[in-house]
């Protein structure tokens, strides 16, 4: 493989008589059969594997604190929502000479999700191209055609709401599945301008997307059932709540979660702004990031690209995870390719790699996306229950997010 072998101080290097070793740390099911996998098809390098605990729950502080000490691993698994956070505070190697002739391999959002600028801090490993998860039998009770653009959608909203007040197209949505509307409307939250964040979370293009939900609270047309909680997976199962605009890994959750909707559920595209557009958005999905320190980025680098991009390797970790691929060759994975009883019989991975191929560009997260999402949802969760309004969430985020950022002495621009 060419790898360099080099002597290591923090997650890697060689000795004289071996082969080189990195580390690895993550918590997604199936990484560790990954590395195995990996360690079993070549005698240059070896894997070390430990789980941590998920990002937010302990994993992404266990990494920081092991970068500021100087013991990090070499590899970590970061959400892309992350990734410009860890960014921000230097604890991520540029890898992108290493990277240059592999962007290739993976979809355009994803690569950009594992970037900032011109710097690469990782492999993609999967993504979250959004589609309608729609109850195909409250829609043929009622005669609604499946909707293709979001002037249609509200329309079958108000239909089904009319038909009977206790059933309604959708619930709300916080944080990362809000940012899906505004990524596929290509109302970017972040920009990066040279060493400034750009921050326009209250821009024009994301008014028009606040004005439509707006219309929706203001009609009575969505659930009150907060997503997430018993009432929503309740919901989805009895045909209270007949859709859900989301990511390929919603797929999972109506299966474990909402069993009594089995049979009655399909997968179309996104609606869209325009009709005859295909723009999505993205919700979810994660890397394996090279961390500050690593002394064998090649070799780090070759074992995060095999387990992104090698079809068996893959194949397990659809099976074990649920993972969808970031790498575009992989889309046509057999795993990817049968019919799901859930759904009717329907291959609804057919929808999804369209879905991803028409992802917008553009899409970047701010430097410390849990602070932002706070506040964001502090704002989305009165104006859902009708005590505020989107715009004003929209608009109380960009300044909260704007002070919070210079108060860590970063530079911004609006």
């Amino acid at each position: 493989m060419g790898l360099a072998l080099t002597a290591c101080s923090s997650g890697g290097g060689a000795t004289a008589d071996g082969p080189a070793e990195i580390d690895f740390w993550g918590w997604a099911p199936g990484y560790a059969d990954a590395v195995a996998a990996y360690n079993a098809s070549q005698d240059d390098v070896k894997v070390n594997y430990e789980e941590v605990s998920p990002g937010a729950k302990g994993g992404y502080e266990k990494m920081l604190n092991a970068v500021t000490a100087g013991n990090a691993p070499c590899l970590g698994q970061v959400g892309y929502e992350t990734l410009t956070s860890f960014a921000a505070q230097g604890a991520l190697e540029d890898v992108s000479d290493i990277a240059a002739d592999d962007e290739g391999d993976f979809s355009a959002a994803t690569w950009a999700a594992m970037s900032v600028g011109d710097a690469v801090y990782g492999v993609p490993v999967d993504q979250g191209p959004m589609a309608l998860f729609y109850n195909t039998e409250v829609f043929d009770a009622l005669g609604i055609a499946v909707p293709t653009t979001w002037d249609e959608y509200k329309a079958a909203a108000q239909q089904i709401h009319a038909a009977d007040p206790s059933k309604y197209i959708s619930a709300t949505y916080l944080n990362y599945d809000y940012a899906g509307f505004d990524w596929q409307a290509q109302a970017p939250w972040f920009g990066v301008d040279g060493d400034s964040w750009n921050v326009s979370i209250d821009s024009p293009e994301g008014g028009e997307v606040a004005s439509y939900w707006q219309g929706m609270v203001d009609e009575g047309l969505l659930s009150p059932a907060p997503m997430w909680d018993q009432s929503w997976y309740t919901g989805l199962g009895d045909g209270s709540i007949a859709t859900h605009v989301g990511a390929v890994w919603i797929a999972g959750i109506l299966k474990g979660s909402a069993p009594d909707g089995a049979g009655k559920w399909a997968v179309a595209p996104m609606p869209q702004w325009n009709a005859g557009d295909e723009i999505t958005g993205n919700v979810g999905g994660s890397g394996t990031a090279v961390l500050k320190g690593c002394d064998n980025p090649e070799a780090a680098w070759d074992f995060a690209h095999f387990m992104s991009t090698d079809a068996d390797t893959y194949s397990a970790l659809v099976e074990s995870a649920g993972l969808y691929p970031a790498a575009t060759d992989l889309l046509t994975l057999p795993v990817l390719s049968e019919g799901d009883d859930y759904f009717g019989g329907q291959n609804i991975y057919e929808v999804f790699a369209e879905s991803s191929e028409h992802v917008a560009d553009g899409w970047v997260w701010g430097p410390n996306m849990p602070e932002t999402v706070g506040f964001l949802d502090d704002g989305l969760s009165g104006a859902w229950a009708g005590t505020g309004t989107i715009a004003d969430a929209l608009a109380t985020t960009q300044q909260k997010t704007v002070d919070a950022l210079e108060a860590q002495g970063l530079s911004v621009s609006e």
